[in-house]
């Protein structure tokens, strides 16, 4: 196994911001890349013509220079580390992925905003060495949905993201965007790889994480996103997350 090279001094910062419930950051982009974690809330973050939902003991990884937008769902506790462009492909790569945050890395990056670490040179040079080993042994983890560029398809998956628990009727939809149910059904096979039927199973699941996080029960996430009974709901749950959704609560606390 290839030695890293020792991180460059000032490789990393840590960042704490705070966003209220409904807080939208418009589009742009870092000179350094970001991994977006959350100690509180949950993050909808767009990027790379895709939509990820980060709660706590998640994370996104956005290189440098990826113009992405994000809007707080729940009030939102930042702690977010930017990382050089000189050391951030060669820790995380240069496309946007999500990772479960171990405890240990989740207080380290609180350590760093420690106004007594940020000031002291040796100690923050410390505890960027034991970052930087411990970014790069992060398991790739995350739910996300792919987004399209054409306006009509992404009219559709916009009204159905902002309400999933919807019956969305396909010929509704179509009106809605301007676009035949022909044309949305070949546009979505192309653009999101799956009929519009599966994304929207997809998108409703994703709906539902920020409800777990904030405490909703299953039953009232399940009834809030229009399954007619938990199980279904848990069953589809499990079938895209790899895990239930009373276990995704608890691993997210």
């Amino acid at each position: 196994m290839a030695a890293r090279d020792e991180p460059a001094p000032g490789c990393l910062h840590a960042i704490a911001r705070d966003y209220a419930d409904g807080s939208v950051v418009g589009e742009h982009c870092h000179v350094d890349g970001q991994l977006i974690h959350a100690t509180a809330g949950v993050m909808q973050i767009q990027a790379a013509h895709r939509l990820w939902l980060v709660p706590p003991q998640r994370a996104l990884w956005i290189p440098p220079r990826l113009t992405h937008a994000l809007r707080a769902r729940g009030g939102v506790s930042l702690r977010t580390l930017d990382i050089a462009p000189a050391c951030a492909q060669q820790l995380l790569g240069d496309v946007p992925r999500g990772f479960a945050v171990p405890t240990l890395v989740r207080e380290l990056i609180l350590r760093m905003l420690d106004p007594c670490a940020a000031s002291d040179g040796e100690r923050h040079g410390r505890l960027t060495a034991v970052l930087v080993d411990e970014l790069a042994d992060l398991d790739p983890d995350g739910i996300s949905l792919p987004m399209p560029t054409d306006p009509r398809l992404a009219r559709v998956c916009a009204c159905i993201l902002a309400r999933p628990g919807e019956e969305h009727r396909i010929d509704e939809l179509a009106r809605h965007s301007g676009a035949s149910v022909r044309t949305l059904g070949r546009l979505a096979l192309h653009e999101l790889g799956c009929p519009l039927s599966t994304w929207r199973q997809q998108a409703r699941v994703l709906s539902a994480v920020p409800m777990l996080v904030a405490g909703e029960s299953v039953t009232g996430a399940a009834r809030s996103l229009g399954y007619e009974t938990a199980g279904a709901f848990a069953a589809m749950f499990r079938r895209l997350v790899g895990m239930s959704p009373h276990e995704y609560r608890t691993v997210c606390k």
